[in-house]
């Protein structure tokens, strides 16, 4: 609820699988059901996704608002968090949102080239969307830019050029999505007419881990990269059309280019110092819960420098000293 545009890429019922928005008492059913499995979990917020929360009317707004704020106010959230359009954001409304204790705003960005954005119909032009950024920071409140590859028009040029942005506004996290082609809905019509071309699995994927790159070496916390694997996304036919850009561990296919990127930059560790016929081991280290990226989906990585380097014995252990996404190398000839 609250579009007011009719994106090419978007069937807002299907994906959010509701016909209309939660009554206020659903609101509280829900708020309570979560609060009572998530335990100890320190940091928790009241989240309104699945349409343009400050285009729904001011009324409709303040009355979810405010069963927030009743739980924000007693402790037992720590924030309130929303996702709109770049178009729905003024002061008037900003004024609203911190009255009642929003403290994170994401912004469905998408793409900062005006051509993607006109040929998805988006309904505004990047300087919307630097307006919309510019006012949110001024307040202090915590940014998020959600950002699409895929989309008509798009390339990989505009890609980085959609990070570069993003980096330059400096928001505090990003998600990364690859376009879906679903039913009911222009894009799908383009399709079909041969006047939209679908990503490919290695295109999805190259673009994503381009704008992630970018990204993630600027500082931005990556908060999301593809689609979730929910119900109603799994229950659709999703068909060949969309076997490029959805798969259920799509952040790890990502994790696991870049991954296999960072040893492969380290060309010296890989060939210096040993001859063609002389038996080596790489050891390749990362945190615990980054060596499946470093060995890759189904053993992929493994697989890959196994082929490249026959002469090779690669292996991967953890190294606690290390972030998530830092890697060391280290290589050993092995004595018969």
């Amino acid at each position: 609820m609250g579009c007011k545009e009719s994106c090419v890429f978007c069937d807002q019922k299907q994906i959010t699988a509701r016909s209309k928005s939660p009554t206020q008492d659903e609101v509280r059913e829900t708020i309570e059901t979560w609060l009572s499995t998530l335990g100890d979990v320190e940091n928790k917020e009241i989240a309104f996704y699945g349409g343009s929360f400050t285009a729904i009317p001011a009324t409709m707004q303040e009355s979810y608002l405010q069963i927030a704020k009743e739980y924000l106010d007693s402790g037992k959230v720590k924030g309130i968090h929303l996702s709109t359009r770049p178009d729905c954001i003024d002061e008037t409304t900003l004024d609203r949102l911190q009255n009642y204790g929003v403290s994170t705003i994401e912004l469905g960005v998408q793409s900062f080239d005006d051509k993607v954005l006109a040929l998805s119909k988006r309904g505004h032009d990047s300087s919307a969307v630097y307006e919309a950024c510019q006012l949110i920071k001024a307040r202090g409140i915590k940014l998020g830019i959600q950002l699409m590859v895929g989309l008509p028009g798009d390339s990989l040029e505009s890609c980085i050029y959609s990070a570069e942005e993003t980096v330059r506004i400096k928001p505090h996290l990003a998600r990364i999505y690859p376009t879906l082609v679903l039913d009911d809905t222009e894009l799908m019509g383009m399709y079909r007419k041969g006047e939209y071309l679908p990503l490919s699995r290695e295109e999805a994927i190259l673009r994503s881990k381009a704008i992630y790159t970018i990204l993630d070496e600027a500082g931005i916390y990556i908060m999301r990269v593809g689609l979730k694997s929910t119900d109603i996304i799994n229950s659709n036919n999703l068909g060949e059309v969309n076997q490029g850009a959805y798969h259920p561990a799509f952040r790890q296919l990502v994790d696991s280019e870049i991954a296999k990127d960072k040893i492969e930059k380290d060309k010296n560790s890989l060939s210096e110092g040993h001859s063609s016929t002389e038996p080596m081991a790489i050891t390749i280290y990362s945190a615990e819960e980054w060596i499946s990226n470093l060995v890759g989906q189904n053993g992929s990585n493994r697989e890959y420098f196994r082929n490249k380097y026959p002469n090779i014995l690669f292996r991967f252990s953890a190294d606690e000293s290390l972030k998530p996404g830092d890697i060391k190398i280290e290589q050993s000839v092995i004595h018969n």
